[in-house]
């Protein structure tokens, strides 16, 4: 017996992989204040290889399902962290309109990058965070106050247009640019989370636009069409992977709170080390 040409067996363990990899998600989203794009995206590729889904197309899908499903997690990760006073509102201000344009830039863009494009994005940016936060001094620094306003804009595009193209919340790259001016390794995580709704809102609306065409013209792959899809984001895989991710976001959140400055550097680096391995492997 088959599910959309899927047997019930594999469709079976791949619900449970989703649910506990959603689980997953929503501690390393209250722990790191990322969105847990990184380990959203592997599962969603797995699936959507399973369901047919051609490999132009199946990156692009995987990275807006995963925007779409960081939404609530980075909402509920970010409420736990504003209730202890962590979350710096003015950097958030600052960032909302160039974070908004860098997203809907790496949407555009998305329409028309080939699969390598994303996995590169991914292993630069997570790379430098990883080495940054194992091997980093206290002389690496850029400052030791924010940059104005001109210059915090300036980062907030880029934070916007590397994080769309990632599938990511935008936590790791907004989290490696405030320890590089001196802000606490907590505050950062903690204001890292709202971040993620800068990034998740629109980059989801985004990719749904971006993928509407192309889906249309592969009509013949019922995971691309409605109602298990819209453009670029699997409405089945947001399904599954949203219960657990946003019931685990809190436990992941007051987490981060118990662990030292330094623990919470070494394991968020070593997680970032992990993913880029797995993406060299996988080009």
């Amino acid at each position: 017996m088959a599910v959309l040409g899927v047997s019930v067996q594999e469709l079976a363990l791949l619900v449970i992989a989703l649910l506990l990899a959603g689980c997953l998600t929503g501690i390393l989203a209250g722990l790191f204040g990322v969105g847990g794009g990184a380990i959203i995206v592997p599962v969603l590729y797995e699936l959507f290889r399973l369901l047919g889904v051609p490999e132009d197309l199946r990156m692009p899908l995987c990275v807006g399902t995963s925007l779409a499903i960081i939404i609530p997690t980075s909402f509920r990760s970010y409420r736990t962290h504003r209730s202890k006073g962590a979350v710096d509102r003015d950097v958030l201000k600052v960032w909302a309109v160039p974070i908004l344009f860098g997203v809907l830039a790496g949407s555009i863009i998305a329409r028309y990058a080939p699969p390598e494009v994303f996995k590169l994005v991914f292993i630069a940016v997570a790379g430098f965070s990883a080495v940054r936060l194992l091997f980093g001094r206290e002389s690496w620094r850029l400052g030791v106050e924010l940059p104005g306003k001109p210059i915090l804009r300036a980062y907030g595009v880029v934070i916007g247009l590397l994080s769309s193209l990632m599938g990511i919340g935008g936590g790791q790259l907004s989290t490696l640019m405030l320890t590089f001016y001196s802000r606490p390794i907590h505050q950062a995580v903690a204001t890292s989370s709202g971040v993620g709704l800068l990034v998740s809102i629109p980059g989801a609306l985004g990719y749904i636009y971006a993928g509407w065409g192309r889906v249309a013209e592969n009509p013949e792959i019922a995971a691309l069409q409605f109602p298990l899809a819209l453009g670029y984001v699997s409405l089945l895989g947001a399904i599954l992977f949203i219960p657990t991710s946003v019931l685990c976001a809190s436990f992941g959140a007051n987490l981060a709170h118990r662990l030292s400055r330094r623990r919470l550097e070494l394991a968020f680096g070593v997680f970032l080390l992990l993913i880029c391995i797995r993406f060299l492997l996988s080009l």
